[in-house]
């Protein structure tokens, strides 16, 4: 259906339906009518103005008065991310609002910033990894060309765009895309239900419909790199791996663009064939979270035992993954109550992204506390400090730089009711098994549960916020200005430590990071001798 007249499509060869209609053009409504049914918008809808249960929108790509020509991102091995949400980024919580806070960002020494989801999802507010049409930027941020022009002035200040991708489900509201074809099966299961169909009947089509999204994301909105998410929940045990095959058709597109592209995976699997080269048997993901890393380093600063942090807690697993990658590469985990993970060998530490706060890691907490909320200034900045100079490449939490005082929660705005009372239930009865009072744990379906979460970036320049900002700016500086800190060389980390006496030493190159994660001074040993460091701190000296 266009414009309300109704056309009858013809089906040609491997079960796909076309039809040309004339009068279509850039700003027409349509959509599809199957077997006399409802009509549904386009499972590639390039835009959803009213929201995933209405008409489609057809947008004309090329029409874009791009102004980065001969762009290219800095290499991500140098690279220091920013990750944001844009709902929360700012008050408005637009695409347009956003360019307001670049100047910011790249005055802050950013080169990367990470976007969480922005396609088409359920309700004006959430996270967006719970979407329905994922080619079509979600409508309450702006319009394709108000995203378009977020990354066209971001390449204007010098910084690179990654975009968060969600392939390993689709969200339970609006997802009418199992009505096309199938796009999903039941040969599998995964915590959001059926897995997407990578290797059953009719899989050629449903691959082709999430690799031509990320291409689609890569080319015609000039997207730098996509960070992949939770790709352990692929099921695929085809010849050619899904992310084999995106990696070697992103590679084939960055050699016509001219332009470098890369690919980020969230994996828990610990496996570095995820981030091997493809002639080496390996995927060809460019890097991958590390995980293992915010562990190790989190469970120090805050004693958490609890859930996968059970597997850690001593200074002797922080410097594994600072020498390794991962923590657990073949060992025995407690918690998963078998042996996990596999050694990395002969890679460098470029392919992992660190943090010491995440989307996940905050928002995944029963109240969305972030790291300036269970830990004091002092420790804040040694986690910093570990994560900035290390030998993998740092990423930021939006707000974490100057210690916001706003939590990032989880938040939804799910249309259908019932759906969004079992949401509510749910997240509820999740945190009372780890002893939570229910009534303390923020429902996801009040708007003030999203409105708490924005920024309030009047902090940057006041007391104890600025403190903390201008630490993360030396950070920065000092990783910018000294070649050892970015060499990527794990096996040249030096960790020394005492795990009674609470103190860790991190040494590349000629600098040492003397962390103090007692709450009481004390002399702690380097390589320059003895240096006294006040309780829950951090002293960063550079030899000669």
């Amino acid at each position: 259906m266009v414009g309300g007249v109704e056309h009858f499509m013809e089906c040609g060869s491997g079960g796909c339906w076309a039809l040309q209609v004339e009068e279509a053009g850039p700003g027409s409504d349509y959509g599809f009518r199957l077997d006399g049914g409802d009509v549904l918008p386009d499972p590639r809808s390039a835009y959803q103005p009213y929201g995933v249960h209405g008409l489609s929108r057809l947008v004309d790509h090329a029409s874009f008065p791009w102004t980065d020509k001969g762009w290219q991102a800095k290499p991500l091995a140098s690279g220091i991310v920013y990750e944001l949400h844009i709902g929360t980024f700012t008050e408005k919580g637009t695409f347009v609002s956003a360019i307001e806070k670049l100047d910011y960002l790249a005055g802050l020494g950013i080169s990367h910033v990470e976007i969480m989801p922005v396609n088409e999802f359920s309700g004006d507010w959430g996270w967006g990894y719970d979407g329905a049409d994922l080619y079509a930027p979600h409508h309450c941020y702006g319009t394709p060309d108000e995203f378009k022009a977020l990354i066209d002035a971001c390449h204007s200040k010098g910084l690179a765009v990654i975009l968060d991708v969600v392939y390993n489900h689709l969200g339970p509201t609006g997802n009418y895309l199992p009505q096309f074809g199938p796009y999903f099966t039941e040969q599998y299961h995964t915590p959001w239900g059926a897995a997407v169909n990578l290797d059953q009947r009719g899989s050629d089509e449903a691959r082709r419909f999430f690799i031509d999204n990320a291409l689609m994301w890569l080319r015609d909105y000039h997207i730098d790199g996509l960070r992949l998410d939770a790709i352990h929940a692929f099921q695929d045990d085809s010849a050619v791996h899904f992310l084999e095959q995106l990696s070697q058709e992103a590679e084939e597109l960055s050699a016509h663009l001219g332009r470098y592209l890369f690919l980020i995976a969230e994996s828990d699997l610990n496996d570095p064939r995820v981030i091997r080269s493809r002639d080496a048997h390996g995927f060809g993901m460019d890097a991958q979270w590390s995980d293992d890393f915010h562990h190790a380093l989190f469970s120090l600063m805050t004693g958490q035992a609890d859930g996968y942090m059970a597997d850690f807690g001593s200074f002797a697993d922080l410097a594994t993954a600072l020498n390794e990658g991962y923590v657990y590469s073949g060992d025995h985990s407690g918690y998963r109550g078998r042996r996990h993970g596999r050694r990395v060998l002969g890679l460098s530490g470029h392919h992992f992204v660190v943090f010491c706060e995440n989307h996940d890691q905050v928002g995944n907490r029963a109240k969305g506390e972030r790291i300036g909320h269970l830990v004091s200034p002092g420790m804040q900045k040694i986690a910093a400090a570990l994560m900035m100079l290390s030998p993998f490449v740092p990423m930021l939490f939006m707000g974490e730089e100057f210690r916001a005082s706003t939590p990032f929660q989880y938040f939804t705005h799910h249309d259908d009711p019932e759906l969004g009372k079992k949401v509510s239930e749910g997240r509820r009865k999740e945190f009372s098994a780890f002893g939570w009072d229910p009534s303390e744990v923020p429902d996801p379906q009040d708007p003030e549960t999203f409105q708490r979460s924005k920024l309030k970036w009047v902090e940057v320049g006041l007391g104890e916020h600025a403190e903390m900002l201008a630490w993360y700016q030396e950070l920065i500086a000092l990783r910018r200005d000294e070649p050892a800190l970015t060499n990527g060389r794990m096996e040249e980390v030096e960790a020394r430590f005492d795990e009674t006496a609470r103190w860790f030493v991190m040494s590349r190159g000629p600098v040492d990071v003397v962390c103090n994660f007692n709450g009481a001074a004390q002399e702690i040993p380097t390589k320059r001798g003895l240096v006294k460091v006040d309780g829950e701190s951090v002293k960063i000296n550079k030899r000669s």
